[in-house]
């Protein structure tokens, strides 16, 4: 009876242990599937979190990307209107100097025109006085005047020519460059006048030796004798 109440508690015993170890196992599978499951959901964890952060990078990179793309753009606009407005100034203002250079032009060919016109003027006059001049000589040799009134006759007719050449001599109203002008007209005109001296000149010295040219030549032929 004793052998079998031994063996009786001793297979309670038995199995109590084997379900205390079999408890113990299904702790620790257990334990060991939760501790499993945290490494593997720690795993995924870091693996999304790396995933997360690689996306953020690529993400932030286009977006800088982006701004920096956009960016050249607008400096590019930027210099591109500064170009067109830098170029739209240069047009202006060679437009400016082409319109003053033919405003220059035209004034000086209006002054040009302006100086001819009085140079033709003055030609004429000069020639209406020398006409006149003319004819009253023609006319003072046909009355031919008495001898003891030749002299004041001729003094009379350089008097009237001298009446017709000159001129009015008015230069208030006129600039440098007019000034420089009818300087240079003047100067022309005295040396016409210098011209038509000598002429004068050489001419009486002609009508002098003509006059003299037979006395001289009956002086000649009595010495020959």
């Amino acid at each position: 009876v004793k052998s079998e109440k031994l063996y009786v508690c001793s297979s309670a015993n038995v199995r109590a242990g084997r379900e205390v170890t079999a408890c113990r196992i299904s702790v620790h599978v257990e334990w060991f599937s939760i501790c499993l499951r945290v490494v593997v959901f720690s795993d995924l964890q870091d693996i999304q979190k790396k995933r997360q952060n690689k996306d953020l990078v690529e993400l932030q990179g286009l977006i800088d990307a982006h701004f920096e793309c956009r960016k050249k753009e607008e400096e590019e606009l930027i210099a591109l209107k500064e170009r067109i407005e830098k170029r739209r100034a240069e047009r202006a203002e060679q437009q400016r100097i082409r319109s003053e250079k033919e405003k220059e032009r035209q004034a000086k060919r209006e002054e040009e025109r302006r100086i001819r016109e009085e140079r033709d003027q003055s030609k004429k006059a000069d020639e209406e006085a020398k006409k006149k001049s003319a004819l009253s000589s023609m006319g003072s040799k046909l009355q031919q005047p008495p001898r003891g009134g030749k002299k004041e006759t001729e003094r009379e007719k350089k008097k009237k020519i001298l009446a017709a050449r000159r001129k009015q001599l008015n230069i208030d109203h006129l600039n440098e460059d007019k000034l420089k002008e009818k300087i240079k007209e003047l100067h022309e005109w005295m040396s016409q006048l210098e011209s038509e001296k000598f002429d004068h000149m050489e001419r009486l010295k002609r009508q002098k030796y003509e006059v003299r040219k037979p006395f001289l030549s009956k002086f000649k032929g009595g010495e020959l004798l």
